[in-house]
């Protein structure tokens, strides 16, 4: 279009006495129009980098509505208490943000849910509109219970999309001191962005235990196989999981020394684990989440295992993160843990 444009004005003369001049113009041209198209691109997708800390969202909505049922109904989504953790704690930190504050920096926040009382009935979600990488839900209706019967329909795409935000950036983040180990790939044929942080504390011929300190406790990584026949029977589905984790807790994952007493983790008995359909290094998996505990000694955490269904390889491979920290709070630790073995790659 750009280049249709510039010959219609300036009028390329076609006599052949003038060839030569038209191929040095035409050449002139077309570098003059690629180098505008250049600027106009650049005008057209430059946006600042998006803020934020990581699980953390701007909710853009009026004191009335964030104070009445349109308030509760988003703190019900939104503020829900995340899965499979030890301390209840909200899957997102909320940050309330009257409309005539959303200016400014605060526009480039990662993750914002904008709700509006006003002309249109709608509810989607909006990609890099002020910043970059930028998710925005937006939330609209001609009255409160319009606005809450979107909420409905569309909360849980928002939280997904939010959610996968949120695992690209930590693992970005991850990328800037990374874990030079090659002992998942070497056993396993498996790649993790991994923090430089972690160490390998146990390898044993079908297993390996990573580790970092984190105040007041410890993060961890480990992997194993099973057999790919491990979970045929869909009525016994989530008792052979609890009972196939215990068993590699027996034998790999001891408990601190008590006289007269067996120790190792195992699945909480208290909780039953969740567990969720997924997909992880392109491949069909299943998540589960739950609390670990020390079966004759005063420990526990929350934990997320991965059984990944590896066809190719005729195997069942866990990747699974846990983590212990009394008393301290979880979410964000067992969200970093997702991350890193969601970043799964398979040779």
């Amino acid at each position: 279009m750009v280049l249709r444009v510039a010959f219609h004005y300036l009028e390329i003369p076609t006599k052949p006495s003038n060839l030569k001049h038209m191929k040095k113009l035409g050449v002139f041209i077309f570098l003059f129009a690629i180098i505008l198209s250049c600027k106009e691109g650049k005008k057209q997708t430059y946006l600042p980098d998006s803020i934020g800390g990581i699980n953390t969202i701007a909710v853009v909505v009026d004191n009335q509505l964030w104070q009445g049922k349109v308030g509760d109904k988003i703190r019900e989504y939104f503020a829900a208490s995340a899965v499979g953790l030890t301390l209840d704690e909200p899957i997102f930190t909320i940050n309330h943000v009257p409309p005539a504050v959303f200016t400014g920096t605060i526009r480039n926040m990662r993750a914002v849910l904008f709700v509006e009382k006003d002309t249109l009935n709608i509810g989607h979600v909006k990609t890099d509109l002020y910043a970059s990488p930028q998710k925005i839900g937006v939330i609209k209706g001609h009255t409160e219970d319009e606005i809450i019967a979107n909420l409905d329909a569309k909360a849980q795409e928002i939280i997904a999309a939010f959610k996968a935000l949120e695992i690209t950036e930590a693992q970005k983040r991850f990328k800037g001191s990374l874990s030079k180990e090659t002992v998942l790939k070497d056993k396993f044929g498996v790649s993790l962005t991994m923090p430089a942080a972690f160490k390998v504390v146990k390898q044993e011929d079908n297993f390996v235990w990573m580790e970092t300190q984190i105040p007041k406790g410890t993060m961890n990584v480990i992997a194993y196989e099973l057999p790919e026949s491990s979970f045929s029977n869909d009525s016994t589905f989530v008792a052979d999981i609890v009972r196939l984790r215990d068993s590699i807790g027996s034998v790999y994952i001891p408990g601190p020394d008590v006289p007269g007493k067996i120790t190792h983790m195992r699945g909480d008995p208290a909780f039953a684990p969740h567990v969720f359909a997924t997909e992880l290094g392109a491949k069909k998996a299943v998540e589960v989440r739950g609390i670990w505990d020390i079966k004759n000694f005063p420990m526990a955490g929350p934990f997320v295992s991965y059984i990944i269904n590896d066809k190719e390889n005729g195997r069942k491979l866990v990747l699974e993160g846990f983590t212990f920290a009394p008393s301290a709070n979880k979410r964000d630790y067992m969200f970093e843990l997702e991350a890193i073995i969601r970043s799964a790659k398979f040779d």
